[in-house]
């Protein structure tokens, strides 16, 4: 009877049993992007309390805010430190590793996070000066977050429940942005209670105690706490089989690595590992990420996860960063004056905590359960269609919806669920899928960078919506840049039930050297004794 042939490494990996490390490694991974994502868009909690606190004017009948230059710098500063981390950490994961370089991105968060509650200066201008500063570096950890965890977890996963894994560790995100909220609920509530002053119309001066300071440093250095809790285990975790096979060409290493993610000792035992180096050296150097043969080959594909992460970006973030206008002008939240310094933080925090809870984390995990069912293109489509029709509905009867807040709110929520059941969670999956493994987080860093140059756009073009095109205009602008993702998506390649290798066109390679090895086999066969 014939032998049945052994598996590769990589197919090995294809076939593997979803079993315990694979969750361990979606909590790890998970919990980066919690903190990134608590890191990010807790800004817009204390924002208006950073303007009360320094830009008040006790002549005023109103309260402080921050100037629109201010204001667009302390919500985007961040961001421009994440594109510049995920283009660099991104090329830097696939130069040194993932596990090398993914510990670097979470000191970095902890001490951002620390020092972003700390800044110091002697005037208004240099607390936010040194503010900006420290969330900038933050923001840089942050950046080198989404390559590593993205191609990490898509390296470990089998090939049936990739998408779902992948999507689990994004998922976290909109934990964190609900975490966000509650942290700043807990904090504001508290002092609030303790120090029970009075709203700015009755006593303007004493609207605003002291302590307020300390409400919007803890909110902001709370992050460090889930980051510091994740090193070590960060640090436990193994090189991925697939760099360390495909890239490192290290075929001893590649074994082990394995070892410590399949528990099935049996198969791990049939694995033929000679096969990986014929692999590697077939598909190790054939082409950069500057060459034709990439533009060929993988050029149509970056174009689509660049430009669908870019187009997203803008409407999400921009919504996201400025939520606590939006729920302003619809009355949601009581007039500034109506109000002390701290309640104030409370009633926001409530606002975009009820959003994250209805509509931000259902979105996700909708997505996780469906995404390896239905596909990627599929739920990005639906996505970006959804995010367009809920705008739309928002912007040709706003004016009805000042005076009927609930409604503006059931759409508003809407959609946050179709970007998360959609594009914000598909367009981070699908670039660790479709490129090379020496290229993988080179490619996915420069994906994401793309679409944290939107949320740049977003953050500082709209500017709060209200001083700049008006709040009617830029939700017509963003139901036009959402439908714009609708037409990229085409260009998205489906990636469902597919293997790295085969997506990425290293199959071929593999099918090169089984090929090659065969020859050899039967050259020995056939050689006289």
């Amino acid at each position: 009877m014939e032998k049945k042939p052994s598996p590769g490494v990589l197919a090995a990996l294809d076939a593997a049993k979803t079993q315990w490390y694979h969750f361990t490694a979606v909590v790890i991974a998970g919990m980066g992007f919690f903190t990134d994502a608590y890191d990010l868009f807790c800004i817009s909690l204390v924002t208006k309390l950073l303007g009360r606190i320094y830009y008040t004017d006790p002549n005023s009948p109103k309260p402080g805010s921050l100037p629109p230059n201010v204001a667009a710098a302390v919500n985007g500063v961040a961001l421009c430190g994440t594109l510049v981390g995920q283009l660099f950490f991104g090329w830097l994961g696939d130069k040194l590793g993932r596990k090398k370089v993914y510990g670097m991105t979470l000191a970095i968060m902890v001490f951002s996070s620390i020092a972003s509650g700390l800044s110091f200066g002697r005037n208004p201008a240099g607390v936010i000066a040194t503010l900006c500063f420290f969330r900038f570096w933050l923001g840089f950890g942050i950046g080198g977050d989404y390559p590593l965890s993205a191609t990490i977890m898509s390296e470990y996963a089998n090939k049936k429940t990739r998408g779902a894994f992948i999507a689990a560790v994004f998922a976290m995100q909109g934990l964190g942005i609900l975490c966000g909220g509650i942290v700043a609920l807990i904090v504001s509530s508290a002092f609030d209670h303790a120090l029970n002053a009075p709203p700015y119309s009755a006593n303007r001066a004493a609207s605003l105690p002291p302590q307020a300071d300390y409400v919007w440093r803890i909110i902001l250095m709370f992050g460090a706490i889930p980051a510091a809790l994740t090193y070590y285990w960060r640090m436990k975790m193994p090189e991925t089989a697939r760099y360390t096979a495909l890239v490192a060409k290290n075929e001893k290493q590649a074994r082990e690595d394995m070892a410590k993610v399949l528990a099935d000792v049996k198969q791990l035992e049939e694995v033929k590992v000679e096969k990986v180096g014929a692999v590697s050296e077939a598909s190790g150097d054939k082409f950069g990420l500057f060459s034709r043969e990439f533009l060929k080959r993988h050029g149509l594909h970056l174009l689509a996860t660049t430009s669908t992460w870019f187009l997203l970006d803008i409407a999400y973030y921009s919504q996201n960063l400025f939520q606590k206008d939006i729920f302003t002008a619809i009355h949601w939240i009581p007039p500034a004056a109506t109000m002390n310094a701290i309640h104030e933080v409370f009633k926001v925090a409530r606002a975009q905590t009820i959003i994250a809870l209805c509509g931000t984390v259902p979105g996700y995990w909708v997505t996780v359960a469906l995404i390896d069912k239905m596909g990627r293109k599929k739920i990005q489509l639906l996505g970006f269609c959804g995010m367009t029709v809920s705008m739309c509905v928002l912007a040709i009867w706003y004016n009805y919806w000042l005076r009927h807040y609930v409604g503006f709110l059931v759409f508003y929520g809407l959609t946050f669920f179709f970007a998360n059941f959609g594009p914000n969670a598909t367009t981070f999956v699908v670039p660790a899928e479709i490129f090379p493994a020496r290229l993988r987080s080179t490619c996915h860093g420069i994906s994401a960078a793309a679409g944290k140059a939107g949320a740049i756009v977003g953050a500082f073009g709209f500017l709060g919506y209200s001083p700049g095109i008006g709040m009617q205009n830029s939700l017509f602008v963003m139901a036009v840049i959402n439908a714009l993702g609708i037409g990229f998506t085409l260009l998205v390649p489906e990636s469902n039930g597919k293997s790295l290798e085969e997506l990425s066109g290293e199959n071929e390679a593999e099918e090169q050297a089984g090929t090659a090895g065969d020859d050899a086999s039967a050259a020995r066969d056939d050689s006289p004794v």
